[in-house]
C-alpha cells in the first residue's frame, strides 16, 4: 500500500507538469512564431516478486511472473517546431519562414537564433528583433530609402524617391539536425548546443530550406482546442491518481484498527 501511495503520487507530480506545460503553451497562444510543448514521461524501475521465466520446484515454468511498477518520471519537455499558420501584416519589415530554417541573430556578441520575423530598424538603419538584437548577416538601410522588397529566396532590394533599385544583400537561413535539442532562452530565441547540432547555413528556397514572405508573420502552432482536451485529461488524471492515495490510506486505516 505504501509502494502504491508512492506511485500514485508520481503520477500526480507527472500531471502536474503536464499542466504546467499546457499552460504555457496556451499563454504563448499570440506569441509570434512560438513552438509549443510537450511532455515525455517513462515508467519507473519495477520490483521483481517472482521472474518470469525462472522454474519452480515442481519443474513447470513460470509464465508472466510478478512485477510490480513504481510510478512515472518526466524525461523531456520537446518543442514542436511544425508550421505556424501566417498572418498578414503588410508591413515591409516582418518575414515568415514557409518551411524550415531559422534566422541568425546577435545578442551580447552570442549567436543565436530565431523563427519570429517581426524585425524594426534601430537608428542606424540596421534590422533587429523588437528586442534590440540585430540580424546575420546584417545590413544598414539608408536614410533615403522609400521602400524595401524582400524575395522568398532572401535578396533585398531598396528603392530610393526617384524609383531606382539596388540590392542590398541576402538574408541567410540557418537549420540544425535535431531542432528539438536547442535551448529556449525567452523572447522567442534559441541557443544551439550539442543536442541539436551545429547549424547550417543556406539560402532561403535551396538545399530544404524554407522560403521567405514578405509582409507576413507566422504565429503560434499552440492548438487551443488540442491544449484544452489535452488540459481535461491531464487534470482527470490527476484526480485519478488522488484517489488511489486516498484509496490506499484507507486500507491502512483498516488494517491498522485490525486489533482493536
Amino acid at each position: 500500500m505504501l509502494r502504491g501511495m508512492w506511485s500514485a503520487a508520481s503520477g500526480m507530480a507527472a500531471q502536474q507538469m503536464t499542466i504546467d506545460v499546457i499552460a504555457n503553451n496556451l499563454a504563448n497562444v499570440s506569441t509570434t512564431s512560438f513552438k509549443k510543448s510537450r511532455t515525455e514521461f517513462q515508467d519507473l524501475m519495477y520490483q521483481t516478486l517472482s521472474q518470469a521465466g525462472s522454474i519452480t520446484e515442481e519443474g513447470g515454468q513460470i509464465p508472466t511472473g510478478i512485477a510490480i511498477g513504481m510510478g512515472t518520471r518526466p524525461v523531456g519537455v520537446q518543442k514542436q517546431f511544425m508550421q505556424g499558420d501566417f498572418k498578414e501584416t503588410k508591413s515591409e519589415l516582418d518575414i515568415a519562414i514557409e518551411g524550415k530554417g531559422f534566422f541568425k541573430v546577435l545578442s551580447n556578441d552570442e549567436e543565436l537564433y530565431t523563427r519570429a520575423g517581426n524585425f524594426k530598424l534601430d537608428s542606424d538603419g540596421n534590422l533587429v528583433t523588437p528586442n534590440g538584437e540585430p540580424l546575420q548577416p546584417g545590413f544598414t538601410v539608408p536614410t533615403d530609402t522609400v521602400s524595401i522588397d524582400i524575395d522568398k529566396d532572401g535578396t533585398v532590394t531598396i528603392f530610393d524617391p526617384s524609383g531606382a533599385g539596388s540590392s542590398l544583400g541576402e538574408i541567410e537561413l540557418y537549420s540544425f539536425t535535431n531542432p528539438a535539442g536547442l535551448i529556449s532562452l525567452g523572447r522567442n530565441l534559441y541557443q544551439q548546443n550539442d543536442a541539436s547540432g551545429e547549424a547550417i547555413a543556406g539560402t532561403p528556397g535551396s538545399d530544404g530550406m524554407g522560403t521567405l514572405v514578405q509582409g507576413f508573420l507566422e504565429i503560434s502552432n499552440v492548438d487551443v482546442v488540442e491544449e484544452m482536451v489535452s488540459m481535461i485529461m491531464a487534470q482527470r488524471a490527476y484526480e485519478i491518481n488522488s484517489k488511489a492515495i486516498q484509496t490506499c490510506d484507507s486500507m491502512l486505516q483498516v488494517a491498522n484498527n485490525i486489533k482493536r
